[in-house]
């Protein structure tokens, strides 16, 4: 009797109904938790200064200040401080690293690209789909190098919230984008492109990526 032959792996992954994933889905939720522990750490050696204590009578009287309601783009306007630009350094440094290294996966069995535009929307589809379970949700450019990436409910910053304010919401928000935005310089370096990412968030959220490309890239 022949005995039947048993699929490969290569095969049954093929067959995987919602398909394989190239990335751990909380890989995200890990590197919150790790860039916590970098605020607590640096708290603690005096190189940002501690959490502002919350007003009992905020805790009673008041509900959590979602971040997720807010609406005014006027909110949050302020920039980081000095003290957490090494945070946000250091966040970006590391979404280079996994950014340089995925995209090698991602562009295994995929032709080379014959347009900077083609680089772009392979970063709005591809690599956001894979970091974050979507696509980009808006894409503009002025031509002359300048790409904005827009994604109106951005994932790493959609369950952010802060006790102190709606501004101290956006500006944390800001840190956990940093990240994200080093993904983004890290898949545009290794497919040759030495880009700027600069990350914008006025209203929660929505996350806007701004890429800007060298002339004549």
């Amino acid at each position: 009797m022949a005995s039947a032959q048993l699929p490969s792996p290569a095969s049954l992954a093929s067959l995987a109904d919602p398909p394989t994933r190239q990335i751990d889905g909380a890989a995200m939720e890990y590197f919150l938790i790790e860039m916590k522990k970098i605020e607590v750490e640096m708290t603690e050696a005096g190189l940002i200064p501690p959490p502002a204590a919350v007003p009992s009578s905020l805790k009673k009287d008041n509900a959590r200040d979602s971040v997720t309601s807010l609406v005014s783009s006027k909110a949050g306007k302020g920039t980081l401080d000095d003290d957490e630009e090494p945070v946000r350094q250091r966040l970006e440094v590391i979404g280079m690293h996994v950014g340089a290294n995925f995209s090698e996966r991602l562009c295994r069995d995929r032709a080379m690209f014959s347009e900077t535009l083609d680089v772009i929307k392979f970063v709005c589809k591809d690599v956001w789909a894979a970091c974050w379970d979507k696509q980009v949700d808006n894409l503009r450019t002025n031509h002359r190098g300048v790409y904005v990436l827009q994604d109106n409910a951005f994932k790493p910053i959609t369950r952010l919230s802060s006790w102190e304010s709606r501004a101290d919401a956006m500006k944390r928000a800001r840190i956990y984008a940093a990240m994200p935005a080093g993904i983004i310089r890290g898949v545009l370096s290794r497919l040759g492109y030495q880009a700027s990412v600069v990350p914008e968030i006025t209203s929660m959220p929505q996350c806007t990526f701004q890429v800007k490309l060298p002339k004549g890239s």
